[in-house]
């Protein structure tokens, strides 16, 4: 799969993945990926409507396996289905983004925190073997990949997370981050406060492997209240970031 999706009433955007051959991810899952980092992203906006024919021609697969992953981004709500037209991308309203944000902190700071204090053999390891996806992260941003951005943070926090134990802690989250819209990102990369932003997750894995808990409760902390401002498309006031707490 390669090129660009097309959408009408919008100009073609980059798709940040591309199919390879061999891969064990089958294309209907594979499309569903990049038109979920494009519509979190706030790259299709609400209103637009997806067609069928027109995305599997500039994905350079058959209409099966998009069709099949409209229908399942449909099903998660990104997505409307309209007849005899293709699929419209849903609006999501303050009230709910701001619920859906609040949601994520009750849920993931207190499992990040009990992952940095989480001493057994393995994990200090594992959590190692996040920073890669941290500095891919920086990269997107630094780039303006917000499709791409996305996907690689949800694939950081989810890793993240399932370090704690809790396999359906983790679906939670994945359904809830893939109801978010996060529409600021352009004018953040363009202010130059994405990249910023991005360095947190770099700064998380050490937060775990120092298991500094109040740290790692205060980037979390931090981290998610973007949600609620300038991810979403408001300005968050400057000098109103909190200190870090002193080490655990």
């Amino acid at each position: 799969m390669s090129g660009q999706p097309a959408v009408s009433g919008q100009p073609a955007v980059s798709a940040p993945i591309v199919v390879a051959v061999g891969s064990r991810t089958s294309l209907r899952d594979q499309v569903a990926q990049v038109m979920r980092g494009l519509l979190v992203s706030g790259q299709l906006e609400p209103g637009t409507l997806c067609t069928v024919p027109r995305l599997a021609m500039q994905f350079g697969v058959s209409a099966t396996p998009v069709r099949e992953a409209l229908l399942d981004l449909s099903h998660e709500g990104l997505l409307e289905a309209v007849r005899n037209k293709g699929f419209r991308v849903t609006a999501v309203s303050d009230a709910t983004l701001g619920e859906l944000a609040e949601l994520r902190t009750l849920i993931e700071v207190p499992a990040m925190v009990a992952v940095a204090g989480d001493r057994r053999h393995g994990v200090g390891g594992r959590v190692e073997a996040l920073r890669p996806l941290a500095h891919r992260i920086v990269a997107a941003a630094a780039a303006g990949d917000f499709a791409a951005y996305v996907l690689v943070d949800t694939e950081f926090h989810l890793a993240f997370l399932a370090l704690h134990g809790n396999v359906h802690l983790v679906e939670v989250v994945r359904d809830l981050r893939g109801r978010s819209r996060l529409s600021g990102l352009t004018e953040l990369a363009e202010a130059g406060v994405l990249e910023t932003q991005a360095q947190e997750h770099e700064q998380m894995v050490d937060a775990a492997l120092a298991h500094d808990r109040a740290l790692m409760r205060h980037l979390m902390t931090q981290h998610l209240g973007h949600l609620r401002v300038s991810w979403a498309g408001r300005h968050e006031p400057r000098g109103t970031e909190s200190s870090p707490p002193p080490h655990d």
